[in-house]
């Protein structure tokens, strides 16, 4: 377990936003995914693209891509960063779809948050656009994957 101090905690408990105006501005990308389960009936609807909401794949792209340049909105601590780029990926498996997301920029903090926040919304979507036939469908293993830049460098998840 890391002893390092939580840097959004002052010294009496309170939450607060980190000020990062004295750290270097740099080049930053993270990934994340998240992976949304259902049964072989609804992913042959998805497949098919027969679903009756239109197309969920695509429209969870894009949702996950609006996630990603909301999340200061929607996480209280996050700062606004100017986001370079956004993409979410859409692999369709046996047991349901995984959906991947990368989100860069070159800021002071890094981008961690807004590929969580893309893949986090991607697979919410998807939930919603195919609710109508499967209300079972679950939402899996929402990770980061990797992160490059800054102060702490590369990590990747093992």
């Amino acid at each position: 377990m890391s002893t390092r101090k939580l840097t959004h905690v002052d010294s009496e408990g309170r939450s607060r936003m980190v000020d990062v105006s004295g750290k270097e501005a740099t080049h930053r990308v993270a990934r994340a995914e998240a992976f949304v389960k259902m049964t072989p009936a609804t992913l042959k609807l998805l497949r098919g693209n027969a679903l009756p909401k239109g197309n969920p794949l695509e429209t969870a792209r894009i949702a996950g891509i609006q996630g990603a340049k909301k999340t200061s909105d929607l996480i209280p601590l996050c700062h606004p960063l100017p986001l370079t780029h956004v993409d979410v990926s859409i692999a369709l498996t046996r047991d349901g779809v995984r959906l991947e997301s990368t989100a860069s920029t070159k800021a002071e903090t890094g981008v961690e948050m807004e590929a969580l926040a893309a893949a986090a919304i991607a697979a919410l979507t998807l939930y919603d656009m195919c609710k109508a036939v499967e209300k079972g469908i679950t939402i899996e293993r929402i990770q980061l994957l990797e992160k490059t830049g800054g102060k702490s460098g590369r990590w990747v998840r093992q």
